[in-house]
C-alpha cells in the first residue's frame, strides 16, 4: 500500500483492507467505492495496479458502524462476483506502518532484466536492513527499467551494496535519495565524445589529416588515465598542423549522435531542466551541437586557425579533467541550480572529477576505472535511458512526443 493517506487515524481504530483482483475493465474502482459508500466508511489509503490486463485494487477503509461489517463483507463479495472478480477483506487496526527513515529510490535497468538479477537485487536490499515499499515499472523498451521505493537505510551504504551486486549481475543500478528535490529544476551536463556523440572528434579531424591511427592510440591511453590529458591533447592537435580549415564543416557532418541523445535533451528541456556539454574536444564542433540541439551551455577547447589553416595548437583555457568539474560548478551557478541538483554524464577518466562533483554522476558505457568511481553506470547504448534514473517513464516521453506532433 502507498502512503497517500486522506485522514490521520489512530493505530487503535479498527480498519478493513478490501482487496479486489481479476480482469481489468472500466468502472471497477468506481463500482467498489460506490458499494462501500452505503456503509459510511472513510477512505484511509488506496492503491491500484494493472499488469497485463489484470487489476489488483486495494482500499484501506475505516470499519463501518457496529453491526454492519458482516453486511458490508457480503455485499462486497456479491458485487465482486457480479463483476467476475475475486474479493478479500482483512480486519486490522490503524493505517500502514510508517516508512523507515533513510528513503531511497533504486532504479534497475536490464537488457533484459532477468528474474535472477531481480531476486539478487531484492535480496541485497533486504540484507542491507532496508524494506521495499513499492515497485514501479518505468520502461519496457529499449531496456526494462523498474524503480524500487526503499526505506530503512541511508542512501550511501545502500548504493555501495547494490552497485557491487549489479556489476556481478550485468544490470545497471542507480540509487538516489527520495524527496521533493527529485522534482526540482535540475542541470544536466554531458561529456561529448563517446557520450553525446558516438565519435572522438579529434579522430574525425585526424582521418582527414591521414594520422588517425596515431591519434587514436594517444586518445585511448588518455581515456584510460594512463597519460596526462593536457599533454596528450597538445600532442594530438600538433598532428593536425596544416590541415585546411574547410575540414571543420566536413567533421561536423561526420558527427553521429548517440542513440537516444535527441530524445534525452528534448525531454529534459520539456521538464524545465537546463542542459550543457563540456568537452576535451573542440568548440568548432560543440558550438554547432549547442545550436542544433538547443543546449543552454557548451564549453570546449578551441583549435587555432590562421590564414585558413589549422596551426596544430589550441587557444584559451584548456578543458581537462579538473576543468570539466570547474565548468559544472560554473554552469550550476549561472543556472541557479545547487550542485546537489546537477547530473553529470561521461565515459572517460577525464570526466571523473565532474562525475564526483555532481549530485548524480552517471558513467555511460564507460571505461572500468570510471564505472567503479561513478555514482552509477549505464551500460546500454541508449543515452535516453538516463531519463529513467530521474524517474521519467517511457510512457511520459512518448505522450509528450505525440502531443508535440498534434
Amino acid at each position: 500500500m502507498s502512503a497517500s493517506q486522506t485522514s490521520d487515524i489512530s493505530a487503535d481504530i479498527p480498519t478493513l483492507l478490501v482487496k479486489i483482483f481479476g480482469k481489468d475493465r472500466p468502472g471497477i474502482t468506481a463500482g467498489l467505492f460506490d458499494t462501500l459508500a452505503a456503509y459510511s466508511v472513510d477512505v484511509v489509503d488506496i492503491e491500484q495496479v494493472v499488469t497485463r490486463g489484470r487489476i489488483t485494487l486495494c482500499a484501506l477503509v475505516t470499519q463501518p458502524p457496529t453491526g454492519m461489517e458482516g453486511d458490508l463483507r457480503a455485499t462486497v463479495h456479491s458485487w465482486a462476483e457480479s463483476m467476475k472478480m475475486q474479493a478479500e477483506i482483512i480486519s486490522g487496526r490503524g493505517d500502514n506502518r510508517p516508512r523507515g527513515l533513510g528513503r531511497s529510490l533504486v532504479t534497475v535497468l536490464g537488457h533484459p532484466l532477468t528474474a535472477e538479477a531481480t531476486a539478487a537485487i531484492a535480496a541485497r536490499i533486504t540484507e542491507s536492513g532496508a524494506n521495499i515499499d513499492r515497485i514501479f515499472r518505468l520502461a519496457k523498451y529499449p531496456v526494462t527499467a523498474v524503480e524500487f521505493a526503499v526505506s530503512g537505510v541511508a542512501t550511501e551504504p545502500l548504493r555501495t551494496a547494490l552497485v557491487t551486486e549489479a556489476a556481478a549481475l550485468g544490470v545497471d543500478v542507480a540509487v538516489v535519495a527520495a524527496g521533493l528535490h527529485r522534482r526540482a529544476q535540475r542541470l544536466v551536463v554531458m561529456d561529448v565524445d563517446s557520450t553525446l556523440i558516438q565519435d572522438e572528434v579529434i579522430e574525425l579531424f585526424a582521418a582527414h589529416a591521414g594520422c588517425e591511427d596515431k591519434v587514436a592510440e594517444v586518445t585511448a591511453a588518455a581515456m584510460r588515465g594512463e597519460l596526462d590529458f593536457e599533454q596528450s591533447l597538445h600532442a594530438r592537435v600538433a598532428l593536425l598542423a596544416g590541415l585546411d580549415a574547410s575540414v571543420v564543416e566536413k567533421v561536423r557532418s561526420d558527427v553521429r549522435l548517440t542513440p537516444g541523445a535527441r530524445t534525452l535533451i528534448r525531454t529534459l528541456k520539456r521538464l524545465g531542466y537546463q542542459v550543457g556539454v563540456v568537452s576535451g574536444g573542440f568548440t568548432q564542433v560543440t558550438d554547432d551541437l549547442k545550436e542544433r540541439l538547443g543546449l543552454d551551455f557548451a564549453q570546449a577547447n578551441t583549435l587555432e586557425i590562421v590564414d585558413g589553416k589549422l596551426t596544430g595548437k589550441v587557444t584559451g583555457e584548456i578543458v581537462d579533467r579538473a576543468g570539466k568539474a570547474r565548468l559544472l560548478r560554473r554552469f550550476a551557478a549561472e543556472a541557479g541550480v545547487p550542485l546537489s541538483q546537477t547530473v553529470a554524464i561521461g565515459d572517460g577518466a577525464n570526466d571523473l572529477d565532474m562525475l564526483n562533483a555532481a549530485g548524480l554522476g552517471v558513467a555511460f558505457n564507460a571505461k572500468p576505472v570510471v564505472r567503479e568511481a561513478a555514482h552509477t553506470a549505464v551500460n546500454v547504448p541508449f543515452l535516453d535511458t538516463v531519463l529513467y534514473l530521474l524517474g521519467v517513464t517511457r510512457e511520459e516521453v512518448e505522450a509528450a512526443d505525440m502531443h508535440d506532433e498534434d
